[in-house]
């Protein structure tokens, strides 16, 4: 059996806008959060978010699981675009979500938050990121959020 390992690549920290609600729809309760910048590092990485175009198109499905679907480009200090589409669940107990929703500072340990990065980088440099998997956790603030983004190894 060959067991996969996770492998740091880099942390990254985004503000975003107040959510724009679009309503019930079959999904769930559905809203976009427009991202507007933020910057992320690791050991062989490291740039800022372009905000042009970046979002998170949400919903909230009848479980009371959030499904993220953000769509977003990283620019390197190099000056290198790379496109991350990226799929998550968040959720944990209702008390928990409910400060969480209402902008309060909850413990990132006291409710789930996982994600499934995919990159599209051009050849050169970065494109070790189009061979990989990757898996990532994050934590929510009231106008921000944390990722930290590992390599399935």
């Amino acid at each position: 059996m060959i067991t996969p390992a996770l492998e740091f690549v880099f942390a990254a920290e985004a503000q975003l806008a107040d959510p724009i609600p679009i309503g019930n729809t079959p999904q769930g309760t559905r809203r976009i959060i427009p991202i507007l910048s933020g910057r992320f590092e690791g050991p062989a990485i490291r740039g800022t978010f372009v905000p042009e175009g970046a979002a998170d198109w949400q919903f909230t499905r009848s479980d009371g699981v959030t499904q993220a679907e953000a769509t977003y480009a990283l620019r390197t200090d190099d000056g290198v675009i790379i496109q991350v589409q990226n799929f998550g669940l968040r959720h944990g107990p209702d008390a928990v979500m409910k400060r969480l929703a209402a902008g309060e500072d909850v413990d990132p340990h006291s409710y789930y938050f996982r994600t499934t990065p995919r990159f599209s980088a051009p050849e050169g440099r970065y494109d070790w990121l189009n061979k990989h998997l990757f898996v990532a956790s994050g934590a929510r603030s009231r106008n921000g959020i944390r990722l930290w983004f590992f390599t399935i190894t």
